[in-house]
């Protein structure tokens, strides 16, 4: 495993253990703690978290069936890869569904909230100086959220839900590239402005191009990363 540790785990009376290791051990995926094909070790992961094995291993069951982790036979369990093809495939819908979104909030957004993106625009820049890339991508979700939610559309929203961890995870890898947050605050920005003017067919090209963006910026690392490793 890699040098940074996990957390113990902190109890939670609303939770059952079981579901805050497994919320644990997908945040570790997702924030990169975890590298994609590192082995997870039950022994190891619950000492770290001051667990027993039981709610470790349930929790691996659980990752396997959502994609996080793959299971190889007679050698156990490792975290999941992102290949270009579920890139490719995700990008596709989320470049539709992000640009519809866009699209309706320019129509139907009220003044308020448009005033919560102008405001998650500050949160995302002061993130960016900060150079945290935890809180980087947080405020990159909420302002994704805050644009779902402008659209009035919850059939929408719940679709986007469905995709909400992997889009997660290609998120952070895109994130962490060098120049990419300010680069993705200035097309935020420009979303904005196009929503506050009621402008809905730019709206909806400025959301598509936004993921494309990040689309190109996520299949360039993958392919990096694969020459690294041939």
């Amino acid at each position: 495993m890699s040098d940074s540790r996990l957390a113990p785990i902190k109890l939670d009376a609303y939770k059952p253990l079981r579901e805050i290791v497994f919320e644990t051990l997908r945040e570790a995926i997702l924030s990169g703690k975890l590298e994609p094909g590192e082995r997870l070790m039950e022994i190891q992961l619950a000492e770290e978290m001051g667990v027993s094995r039981t709610p470790v291993r349930e929790a691996i069951r659980k990752l396997e069936l959502e994609g996080f982790v793959v299971m190889i036979p007679r050698k156990g369990a490792y975290v999941a890869g992102i290949s270009l093809k579920d890139v490719t495939d995700v990008f596709e819908v989320r470049a539709s569904l992000e640009a519809l979104a866009a699209g309706l909030a320019a129509e139907r957004a009220t003044n308020e909230e448009i005033e919560e993106l102008e405001r998650s625009l500050l949160a995302y820049s002061e993130q960016t100086n900060k150079q945290d890339i935890n809180k980087i991508v947080e405020t990159d979700t909420d302002f994704h959220e805050l644009l779902y939610k402008a659209s009035r559309n919850e059939r929408l929203q719940i679709i986007i839900t469905h995709l909400r961890e992997i889009i997660q995870r290609v998120r952070t890898v895109s994130l962490s590239q060098p120049g990419r947050s300010k680069d993705a605050i200035e097309e935020h920005r420009q979303i904005v402005d196009a929503i506050a003017d009621r402008n809905v067919e730019l709206a909806q090209n400025l959301a598509r191009e936004h993921i494309y963006s990040a689309e190109n910026i996520m299949l360039n690392s993958l392919k990096g990363a694969q020459k690294r490793n041939d």
